[in-house]
């Protein structure tokens, strides 16, 4: 220990340096090697600081260890001599991982032996400086002097940048004199220009209607997913991404994949049709979907239907009916079980490469001791290739043979199940199988298949990175790069599908699509609009971390979209009977009602107006509060829309004392002092069912034992459902379609439910129309 530091401190790093280097064992070893190596160039003595400070700087950096030596003789022979050289060196080598090193390409993109004089350096500054005369004179020092390194460094790709900023200080000290008391002053910052309300609301109608939504930090999610934006790898160079493994055959199969797909990006949303789709897939899919569209490329729905017992018709129509229902299209819709034959075939040629074997124990997850232990995992090639077939022949039961890989994962799990037994018939092959590959096998393997270029996944798949390059690469098959990406939580939901099983078991919901929950078939019936889904998507971003989200706030996206795309009608939700005394009884006249009152140009429709009307039970009190502006017996209010005011005659109760009617006189609006307040109406209207909707769990974590010690089950909201089976809506909605959508005027957004019927149409309240400040 103590000679290494001694190594490592005769090359210029402090004491202090030394220990901490030491400390970390693959960077001490590296470092090692590398001074080693230039000392067999100099001797012992002859690895100055500059030359230890690259060698310092490469060692810590440099991924690929195979390349230590020729970089560490690239440094020793002072073929790379600057940081700027070392960097390229650096990226050099990563984009070449084959050997043999082109020695020419590699001095030509590092700038070997290239020498910069003095003279160059001082004509290219001399340049730079003519094309800015103008402005430097006019804002002497406060002119960004960066602009002038950057142009000069460009021109010189290879000189010292200290020498070039020498150049430049001399130049412009020479050009403008020294410093004076107002260029010491600090230059006085600009203002930032307002933002107008009508500003905000014009941005807001952009991302309704192009649906291409900006997120946070003013990004669509095209511009997030669209080429550098992600810093994700060029198709055929996935050994530019860190932990890719290389193997002598990589460069040759990455030359064929790009062959067959061009240099296309192809990816791929591959859920398992065991369950309904929720929120979080959203991401998924219109990450997935949305790479592939923003770069020109392909994107499969592959169902990875590799688990029988559990699949259901039901569940791959629903699946794909949500992807295009969130406005994607796939480019081809797979299965794994479309690979079971090859699958199988490779599990052959991976036992017969001595990769797997077949195991007896029980359990699909093996302890490292068990392993070791285990009398199976040293059993003949030829003895798993006998009991393999066995297997594929239905001579074992279920839980008495696997087939498991030989390697361990990241998250210490160790030779995971390739291949289990299910005597179950499959969704699309029926009894032609028995065994069944698992996911850590099957998901690499179809991604290789199917040429997949970026096999994007959420966070918790990264513990499988790994195995996923170990079995595309110990079968020698083209091995696509494994990208991940948080998921999206939501609070005062449970998006398991096992959960949601229990829920509507116990029957607190209906079923999957019950619109308290969150799952995208629950969301469409509730009236969520698919591109405010995207937007939510686009504004919560393209994160790598997870990413836990507020229900409210995907509710704003929902307001942002409606509030340009769902027409107004009025609706009465707890009626209160109003009769026009001063109206003859036969009195009937027709009222324009705008469908967008901010833009008449877009349409509207009519509704009857007689002497009788509905008003809400809430727009009336028979006693006046401070601060109160509608409906009293001593103040007047206007009906929207129709022109009138009406102020209260008689007050009519029912024998338990409550209000029943209201007997008033109305006058035109135009003659009449302006009312405090319009209220909304009906009149002849059509009587239907609304659902008004709360969240369906009292906190924010129902699954946190430590806010809900005894169980989501027992956090459920009361009040997450209100039925009211006798409201009444204006005639235009007559016809409405499922899942047609409008604004209830003053009361909230509602959409058609598909349990309406052609008596009695029946509404879901999507959102409020504005955020409810009860709400925590």
């Amino acid at each position: 220990m103590a000679d290494t530091l001694t190594l490592f401190t005769s090359i210029g790093l402090s004491e202090q340096k030394a220990k901490e280097t030491l400390k970390n064992d693959s960077l001490s070893s590296s470092l090692k090697e590398a001074i080693t190596q230039a000392q067999r160039v100099h001797g012992a003595s002859g690895v100055d600081k500059a030359m230890g400070t690259l060698l310092y700087s490469m060692a810590s950096r440099l991924k690929d260890t195979k390349r230590l030596a020729f970089l560490s003789e690239s440094i020793a022979q002072r073929k790379i001599c600057t940081e700027l050289q070392l960097a390229a060196a650096l990226d050099f080598v990563k984009g070449h991982p084959q050997d043999p090193i082109n020695q020419k390409e590699f001095d030509e993109a590092c700038g070997v032996g290239v020498v910069i004089t003095p003279e160059q350096i001082e004509e290219a500054v001399e340049a730079v400086i003519k094309k800015h005369k103008d402005q430097l004179l006019k804002e002497r020092y406060h002119f960004n002097m960066g602009l002038l390194m950057g142009e000069a460094r460009t021109a010189l790709k290879w000189a010292d940048g200290k020498v070039i900023k020498n150049e430049v200080d001399m130049q412009v000290l020479h050009l403008l004199g020294p410093k004076t008391e107002a260029d010491l002053e600090k230059k006085p910052k600009a203002q930032k220009a307002k933002v107008t309300e009508n500003d905000v609301k014009v941005k807001k109608e952009e991302v309704a209607v192009n649906g291409d939504a900006v997120s946070g930090e003013g990004k669509s999610l095209m511009e997030q997913l669209r080429g550098e934006a992600l810093k994700f790898h060029k198709p055929g160079e996935n050994y530019t991404t860190e932990g890719y493994v290389v193997t002598p055959n990589t460069m040759n199969l990455l030359k064929k994949h790009l062959e067959f797909t061009g240099g296309q990006i192809r990816t791929r949303f591959p859920p398992e049709p065991n369950g309904i789709l929720h929120i979080g897939h959203a991401k998924a899919i219109n990450f997935n979907f949305g790479y592939a569209k923003a770069n020109n490329g392909i994107c499969f729905l592959r169902y990875d239907d590799t688990n029988p017992e559990k699949e259901e018709e039901k569940y791959f129509t629903a699946i794909k009916d949500m992807v295009e229902w969130l406005g994607y299209k796939p480019y081809a819709v797979t299965h794994a079980s479309d690979n079971f034959q090859q699958l199988y075939d490779l599990a052959v040629d991976l036992i017969r490469r001595g990769h797997a074997y077949v195991c007896h124990q029980k359990g699909e997850e093996l302890k490292g001791h068990n392993v070791a232990q285990s009398p199976w995992r040293d059993r003949p090639i030829e003895e798993s290739l006998v009991l393999f077939e066995r297997m594929k022949k239905g001579l074992f039961a279920e839980g008495e043979a696997t087939l498991r890989m030989k390697m361990v994962m990241e998250d210490g799990k160790m030779d995971p199940v390739a291949y289990r037994i299910k005597y179950t018939p499959h969704h699309r092959t029926g009894d032609e199988w028995c065994i069944y590959p698992t996911y850590d096998y099957t998901h690499c393997l179809c991604d290789s298949i199917e040429n997949i270029s970026h096999s994007l996944c959420t966070k918790e798949f990264q513990a499988r990175r790994s195995s996923y390059y170990w079995l595309c690469n110990a079968l020698d098959l083209y091995c696509p790069v494994q990208w991940e990406y948080g998921r999206l939580n939501l609070t005062y939901t449970v998006v398991s599908k096992r959960k949601i099983i229990k829920l509507v078991e116990t029957g607190v919901v209906r079923d999957w699509d019950d619109p308290r929950l969150f799952t995208l078939t629950a969301l469409r019936r509730r009236g969520f609009p698919p591109e405010a889904i995207n937007n939510f998507c686009a504004r919560v971003g393209v994160t790598v971390s997870q990413t836990t989200t507020e229900p409210h706030l995907l509710e704003a996206s929902v307001r942002d979209v409606l509030n340009e795309t769902a027409p107004r009608t009025m609706a009465v939700l707890e009626p209160l009977k109003v009769t026009i005394t001063n109206l003859p009884d036969n009195f009937k006249t027709d009222v324009r009602v705008p469908d967008f009152p901010a833009d008449e140009a877009k349409g509207s429709h009519t509704v009857p107006f007689t002497c009788t009307v509905f008003i809400e039970q809430s727009d009336f009190r028979e006693v006046m509060e401070k601060g109160y502006k509608r409906l009293t017996p001593e103040q007047p209010v206007g009906l929207r829309h129709a022109g009138y005011v009406i102020s209260v005659q008689k007050i009519i109760k029912d024998t338990q004392g409550k209000v029943v009617e209201l007997e008033v006189t109305c006058c035109s609006s135009e003659t009449a002092e302006k009312p405090k307040a319009f209220i909304h109406w009906v009149s002849e209207p059509l009587v239907c069912e609304v659902r008004l909707y709360d969240r369906l769990f009292l906190h924010k974590h129902p699954e946190d034992p430590s806010e809900v010690p005894n169980g989501f089950l027992s956090d459920i909201n009361p009040n997450s459902l209100q039925v009211i089976s006798s409201a009444l809506v204006d005639t235009s909605v007559k016809g409405a379609k499922v899942f047609d959508k409008f604004q209830f005027e003053r009361v909230g957004y509602f959409s058609v439910d598909s349990d309406s019927t052609a008596d009695k149409l029946i509404f879901n309240r999507t959102v409020t129309l504005k955020e409810d400040p009860g709400k925590i």
